[in-house]
């Protein structure tokens, strides 16, 4: 006897303790409050039996499969499902064909469920319009990506988006204390005791996914043994740090890749170097190249730094090669050296205002012509076209002298306006050896 010819009951009750408390009923869902409470659209939709094509994005283990089928239950739909992780074009043209065949036969409608729609392609994104246009099937896409980034726009502009959050610490220890309760789905036949704190502690482990909650609380009651019949057992806080090890990070090449990085930035930025250093954390842990983050850093140290404190971009540069040479584990010092050094130091963004207004400059009246005392005058001939006639040589004068170097429809414009630290130093160094009448914030 295989798995295919065991009765359905028994596979039920060998399944994952994660798919046999799966909710059946929007009575039984948990969390989402913001998409399914009492008040929402969605929800008086359900309830009225109405169908549109959504596209469910969020972290995983956050209820986007178990909600669609509800859906489906609650509405009375036929439900088919798909993942795009093994399934393609002859697939989805299947799903439609028998979707068909159901609404000319008995008048139903279908909700086609596909898991991970981020991974089909244009060409079997694209399969689905039409039958989507023609009410055929209803789609319901779930992605852990977000949909801008990875869904085409057409399909996207016959979906409704649905944002899923992590459930809350409070709502997993709820999802905790049903499974241990339940005698039907989940744990309540077993002898089971659970220590104060433990249920938090699964909470923290989870980190929001419902699965990985269900997943380490089955693992833990393996673990001390519990069985029908038997002595009672409890569930300690030890057991469970035993049996899960480590906190799950979840960090992806989409929204976690941007957002972590983001974040990393705007804390540098404002000068928050515990910030920055936690989120350097996150993307270690996480698994992010460190080379990425150092690039980062150097564009940082210019960006937002400057010549307010020349040092930073030095730094930065450092840590990128001690980043090439070292390697993780070791690099990680380097770079929250390097956060930290950029967290506190002063803060200009004059270098990228700068070569901005003068770029604008250029893309506005091309390349103009230098004056002609700062041209080339080092070939045969210079001299006869005016080239280098004038010039005054800054050393001949001290260091400094003062002559147009801007071209001629430009004398006069401040690209470069020094805002803290070192540059506002040398900018007041310069006007006191010129004697120039700039403002304080020009140069």
């Amino acid at each position: 006897m295989d798995l295919f010819s065991l009765p359905e009951d028994t596979v039920k009750a060998e399944a994952p303790l994660a798919a046999r408390m799966r909710p059946r009923t929007l009575a039984e869902f948990l969390g989402q409050d913001h998409l399914i409470g009492p008040t929402t659209v969605l929800r008086a939709a359900i309830q009225r039996g109405e169908l549109f094509s959504m596209i469910f994005f969020g972290p995983p283990g956050t209820g986007k499969t178990t909600l669609a089928r509800v859906i489906a239950a609650e509405t009375g739909a036929r439900f088919a499902q798909l993942s795009a992780v093994n399934s393609g074009t002859a697939d989805v043209r299947a799903a439609i064909k028998g979707a068909r065949e159901a609404r000319a036969l008995d008048r139903a409608r279908t909700i086609l469920f596909i898991d991970e729609i981020h991974r089909f392609n244009k060409a079997q994104q694209d399969a689905l319009l039409h039958a989507i246009e023609d009410g055929i099937v209803f789609l319901i896409g779930a992605t852990t990506e977000n949909p801008y980034f990875e869904v085409n726009s057409a399909l996207l502009s016959r979906c409704q988006l649905y944002r899923f959050e992590p459930l809350t610490d409070q709502e997993i220890e709820v999802l905790v204390r049903r499974a241990l309760a339940d005698r039907e789905r989940g744990l309540g036949e077993l002898p089971l005791r659970v220590e104060t704190g433990a249920e938090a502690v699964l909470a923290e482990i989870a980190g929001g996914d419902a699965r990985i909650a269900l997943n380490a609380l089955e693992a833990v009651t393996r673990s001390v043994g519990a069985t029908p019949g038997g002595p009672p057992q409890t569930i300690t806080v030890a057991a469970l740090r035993d049996a899960t090890q480590k906190t799950p990070v979840r960090y992806d090449a989409g929204d976690a890749h941007y957002d972590t990085i983001s974040a990393f930035i705007k804390a540098l930025r404002g000068s928050d170097a515990n910030a920055a250093i936690y989120y350097l954390a996150c993307m270690v842990e996480g698994g992010e190249d460190p080379k990425f983050i150092a690039r980062r850093m150097i564009v940082f140290a210019s960006e937002d730094i400057g010549n307010a404190d020349p040092q930073a971009l030095g730094v930065a540069v450092a840590t990128s090669r001690a980043v090439e040479f070292v390697g993780l584990p070791e690099c990680r010092i380097n770079l929250c050296q390097a956060a930290a050094y950029l967290a506190l130091a002063p803060k200009s963004n004059a270098s990228i205002k700068a070569i901005d207004a003068a770029l604008a400059d250029v893309r506005r009246h091309g390349n103009l012509p230098p004056p002609p005392h700062v041209r080339d005058a080092h070939y045969r001939g210079a001299a006869g076209l005016g080239h280098g006639q004038g010039y005054k040589y800054p050393h001949s004068f001290g260091g400094w002298v003062e002559q147009q170097y801007l071209p001629d429809e430009l004398v006069g414009t401040v690209y470069y306006q020094p805002i803290c630290g070192a540059e506002v130093t040398m900018a007041e160094e310069l006007r006191g050896r010129s004697g120039g009448e700039e403002g304080e914030d020009s140069v």
